[in-house]
């Protein structure tokens, strides 16, 4: 089977599988405050690439593990993933009707709600890394992918790259100071994701984590140029999300920045650095290299 074959069933598979393991770790909507628990499963399932899950699993086969093991950390990464998306688009952010196809969580129920729906997918996201009972992994362990995956989605990571996004617009970045907005806006969710699975080997690999988290860093920064270069290229339908936003908010991105060819090479040579750093591992690591490739070649 050639590898973008391997790579699509493999992401169906994760889909399947990753849908399954939220469900499971969803609140059920008959439980108090219903409304609440409603919102946060109407956010977190049925829709979206399941990208940071799908990252989980891949390292997790680049490591030799099961994913049984990966079901907890891949709900936790992807429940941190829906309440940013919740909260981003709220009116006081971007300001969004649209995500993954259907209306956004304040839409469909209201922004009070969404908030809260929110801030019940951050705890809960915790509280799967801190008592799943699926993740047999030793205490600290644990408590690594609770710090990992706290400093990802906080002011030093996501929250402080979606600071430095808003307080970005109608301002022009240069290109280091651009990298480092997404390295922490959408950049760190990512490491997290393939971080949470190299936490779970045991023992653990320091020389092959820090290979992995190298591939990961290449692949969040690709990951962002494509989305903005699909901004300017897509349109509403196939993304799922409104086209055109970032540049009807006046955002700095990378195809304004590089031009949309400019933006286009610097992605290429990402995915070729995230490639030379998977130099070490074998076919086992050959799902992370055919990802790394989808991510820059997507069309939503």
């Amino acid at each position: 089977m050639n590898p973008e074959n391997a790579l699509q069933d493999f992401m169906r598979a994760c889909q399947t599988r990753a849908e399954a393991a939220l469900d499971a770790r969803l609140p059920a909507t008959t439980r108090m405050p219903e409304r609440l628990h409603q919102a946060m499963r109407y956010s977190a399932l049925g829709g979206g690439k399941r990208l940071r899950p799908l990252l989980t699993y891949a390292t997790g086969v680049a490591l030799g593990l099961s994913l049984d093991l990966l079901d907890g950390p891949a709900a936790a990464v992807e429940f941190i993933h829906v309440y940013s998306l919740i909260h981003d688009d709220l009116p006081a952010m971007d300001d969004d009707a649209l995500r993954r196809g259907k209306p956004t969580c304040h839409i469909a129920f209201d922004e009070a709600t969404a908030i809260l729906a929110g801030d019940g997918l951050q705890a809960l996201a915790f509280h799967v890394l801190a008592h799943d009972p699926s993740l047999q992994v030793p205490a600290e362990n644990r408590i690594a992918m609770i710090e990992t995956l706290a400093t990802a989605s906080g002011s030093y990571g996501m929250v402080g790259g979606q600071a430095i996004d808003l307080d970005a617009v109608g301002k022009i970045l240069d290109l280091p100071s651009l990298e480092n907005m997404h390295i922490r806006k959408t950049g760190a969710l990512i490491r997290a994701s393939v971080k949470l699975a190299t936490l779970a080997q045991v023992p653990h690999d320091p020389a092959a984590a820090d290979k992995l988290d190298h591939y990961a860093k290449c692949i969040g920064l690709a990951f962002q140029i494509k989305d903005d270069i699909l901004d300017e290229e897509s349109d509403t339908q196939t993304l799922g999300k409104t086209q055109g936003k970032d540049r009807d908010h006046n955002k700095p991105n990378y195809p304004a920045l590089l031009g949309l060819n400019g933006a286009k090479e610097k992605a290429q040579e990402l995915h070729e650095e995230a490639l030379a750093s998977l130099a070490g591992f074998g076919a086992e690591a050959d799902l992370l290299r055919a990802l790394s490739l989808f991510i820059i070649e997507r069309r939503n």
